[in-house]
């Protein structure tokens, strides 16, 4: 059995973790810079408010409705994750982070019933660290997917949804929509679309060979999945990625070489630290800028520039002079720079590299060192506490104008509490 726990509209519950008046108000949290709505809450959803929508689209219904809006907090969303995956972890014997707010774990050695077990995961989680969960149970990670689904859906089955009966699988996948299956994207959905399949039950009915042409193997995995049979295994850690890019839009125009430096220097120390996080080494580094699309009128501009390492590094100071040497290749003036980003690839583990026989040791030591005092210190106090001093002294900030407080990552934001 496999089991999927899913935060239920993250976001919103961490927001709501700290502003208990606004359970049961209809709450939107927005993307970078403000443009569109990425979690919303149960009420805001029932208001007809769309997934990905343009602010700017809802602004008069957000207005009439008294819908709360927030801009994207990631720091207190990621400290509030660690701490579900902690308790997750706690409870379970082993787990497989899938994305922020999502981890597949495993039920072996577990005595008892899966659904009561599920349900005490659902309830402690809640009860340690204030946000909801769907636990779902099923024998393949697919199914499992489709559980959490049905958990969050129906509030009988208290946060916590065992399938595994083939009837009550078959019943399910009948209703299930297409569109919902883990592993069909848009691709296919529009594919299917077009075939007037419309359920995940019609999909299994498909033949095999058809689904194995037409979708290659992991689209058969999905079709055995759906069927109760396990093809995709569990694994403690989640594959290494293979490129790691952070990018932003800015809140305006940037004209000036001078001006962007600093902020790829921010980008190339963030996918540095991930890089590191990871256990892993680069020997590509990209750097890209582009204009704005939307301003027809204006010069239009968008490149891409790339610097090869023949020795791979994960090192902040290497990676940040790097990605700045990439910028200055497709710099022009007279543009006005509306995205910029950086991205590294040809990703390797460190643990497994081979290393150029002309790179010198104690240089390599001396970075190991080096960098992990950095990441020590940026743990401890914060991160951005200690910088390359390419990124400047003002870290980059898209455009937060509904930023709610880092309640848990910064001193000066913490709760307050008065007793009287």
């Amino acid at each position: 059995m496999y089991g999927l726990c899913d935060c239920n509209n993250f976001f919103v519950s961490c927001e709501r973790l700290f502003r208990p008046d606004l359970v049961r108000q209809p709450v939107v949290v927005l993307s970078n810079n403000d443009g569109c709505v990425i979690a919303r809450s149960n009420e805001a959803k029932a208001l007809g408010i769309a997934m990905g929508v343009p602010f700017y689209q809802i602004q008069s219904l957000v207005q009439r409705n008294g819908v709360v809006v927030f801009s994207a907090n990631h720091e207190l969303y990621g400290d509030i994750s660690r701490r579900v995956m902690a308790t997750l972890r706690s409870l379970v014997p082993g787990t497989e982070i899938y994305s922020i707010d999502e981890a597949f774990f495993e039920l072996d050695g577990i005595d008892g019933s899966p659904d009561l077990f599920g349900h005490r995961i659902g309830r402690t989680i809640r009860r340690d660290t204030g946000i909801p969960v769907s636990i779902g149970i099923a024998p393949t990670k697919t199914l499992a997917k489709v559980a959490s689904k049905l958990a969050k859906r129906y509030p009988r089955l208290e946060g916590c949804c065992y399938m595994h009966r083939p009837e009550d699988v078959r019943k399910v996948l009948a209703r299930f929509p297409i569109h919902d299956i883990w592993g069909i994207g848009r691709r296919y959905g529009r594919m299917f679309d077009t075939m007037r399949i419309t359920t995940a039950l019609e999909f299994v009915g498909l033949p095999e060979e058809w689904v194995r042409r037409r979708m290659g193997i992991a689209g058969v995995r999905t079709w055995h999945e759906l069927q109760g049979e396990a093809c995709i295994p569990f694994g403690e850690m989640a594959p290494r990625r293979q490129q790691i890019t952070v990018s932003r839009s800015f809140p305006r125009e940037l004209f000036a070489l001078d001006e962007l430096e600093p902020v790829v220097a921010q980008f190339a120390a963030s996918c540095a630290e991930k890089l590191r996080g990871e256990g892993s080494l680069c020997r590509e580094v990209r750097a890209f800028i582009c204009t704005n699309p939307h301003r027809e009128e204006a010069p239009q501009r968008q490149e891409t520039g790339l610097v090869l390492r023949a020795d791979p590094t994960d090192s902040t100071l290497e990676l940040v002079r790097q990605a700045r040497a990439a910028l200055r290749q497709i710099y022009r003036p007279g543009f006005g720079y509306k995205r910029a980003g950086v991205l590294l690839s040809d990703i390797v583990p460190a643990a497994e590299c081979q290393h150029s026989l002309f790179a010198s040791v104690s240089d390599r030591t001396r970075n190991e060192r080096l960098m992990k005092t950095l990441d020590r210190v940026n743990r401890t106090f914060g991160r951005g506490t200690l910088v390359v001093a390419a990124q400047g002294t003002e870290p980059f900030r898209t455009q937060q104008g509904h930023l709610g407080r880092r309640y848990t990552t910064q001193w000066d934001e913490l709760p307050v509490v008065k007793a009287e």
